[in-house]
């Protein structure tokens, strides 16, 4: 199901709803830009997340914009384990819910 080909397919998308993609597009432009936050640091952030919502898509491409950005194996490792982390923390506190 996973080919990074699809991502060819974003046009064939947009001419569904060009002003929807438009937003989309802007949006996360606008949120990537360099900041407060340097662009190395989103792209990091962007790698843990995808691996929470585990987007494949969104790990290869902000793997590649992280690596452009100058991000290091250690880097993306401590981005894996802060993912890894904060899907084990959903677990353990919804685990609360559990009890009365």
């Amino acid at each position: 199901m996973l080919h990074m080909d699809n991502l060819k397919k974003l046009p064939t998308l947009a001419k569904g709803n060009q002003a929807g993609m438009d937003g989309f597009t802007g949006y996360t432009e606008a949120a990537f830009a360099q900041g407060a936050i340097p662009k190395k640091y989103k792209e990091l952030i962007a790698i843990a997340v995808g691996l929470t919502t585990q987007c494949a898509y969104c790990i290869e491409v902000h793997k590649k914009a992280a690596r452009a950005e100058g991000a290091t194996d250690e880097e993306m490792a401590e981005a894996v384990h802060i993912a890894g982390a904060l899907r084990a923390g959903g677990a353990v506190t919804y685990g609360t819910h559990l009890f009365d």
